[in-house]
This record gives C-alpha cells, structure tokens and sequence, in this order.
C-alpha cells in the first residue's frame, strides 16, 4: 500500500523544506504554514521516495524527504504517471493533481549545488479538495472518481 513518508515545510520558498510530525491542509490554500500555501493550482507539491532515490544514485549523493522543496513525499506510488484531474486521498484529506513537472526558474538549493534536480520532471503539483491533519504513515489511496 502507497503511503506518505514525510510532511515538510518551509518559511521561504526555494528552500529545503523540513519535516514536521503532522501538516494540516487547508482547502484552496496547501499547507497550513508553508511559504507555497497561497492558493492557485499548485497548493501543494508531492515527489515519490523512488524519484528521491533515482537522484540519490544518478548524483552519488544521499538526499532525503523535503530537500526537493517538495510538501508530501510518499512511497509506492509512481506519481509522475498519474494524469492531471487525478485524485488522491492522502490520510483524511482529498487532493487533485493539477501539474506535472515545472519550469524551474530560479533554481532551488539543489539544482544550484548539483545542476540537475528531479522536482521539475517528476515532481506533482496538487490543489486541496478537502483539507485535514497528514503525517508520515498516512495512506495515500488513489480516488475513484464520480461519473
């Protein structure tokens, strides 16, 4: 079963984000005290725990959950695949992929240290349905949509 492996955060953005032992999301704005909490379309940004790794073995170099600025990381699922209009439960909270990848445009801590950064390509972007407490361990559960 898919689940979340860290919720992090960040005054700043373009920043590693750290983690924090519970988040809360809030419809329409992302994570309660993140600097990307500001509403639009990309309220929340998530990357896999294999994307992380990916980079780890391309750059030689551990990273760990947050240093991608990413809010939600999780396991056993391979985001980056799923269509936008997907939607995700993550714990008791409803999110709907909104994005793929990104154009990075003042490259983050990693990419300026390393020159490459996976966020672009595998990262997800995500706006808050239904908001709620997330923490590591929480299941992250593919929605079935209504007809």
């Amino acid at each position: 079963m898919a689940s979340i492996v860290s919720v992090n955060a960040s005054a700043r953005k373009g920043r590693i984000k750290r983690p924090v032992q519970e988040g809360r999301l809030v419809v329409d704005v992302g994570l309660a005290g993140d600097a990307h909490a500001l509403g639009g379309h990309r309220q929340l940004s998530l990357l896999a725990s294999e994307s992380i790794e990916k980079m780890s073995a391309q750059c030689k170099e551990p990273f760990a959950p947050g240093m991608f600025a990413e809010n939600i990381t999780t396991e056993g699922v391979e985001l980056y695949t799923l269509p936008v209009g997907t939607r995700l439960r993550l714990g008791e909270c409803l999110v709907e992929i909104t994005q793929i990848g990104k154009e990075c445009h003042s490259h983050c801590e990693i990419f300026q240290r390393l020159g490459s950064c996976i966020m672009p390509v595998e990262g997800v972007f995500a706006r808050v349905l239904a908001g709620g407490a997330v923490r590591a361990g929480d299941g992250v559960e593919l929605e079935a949509r209504e007809n």
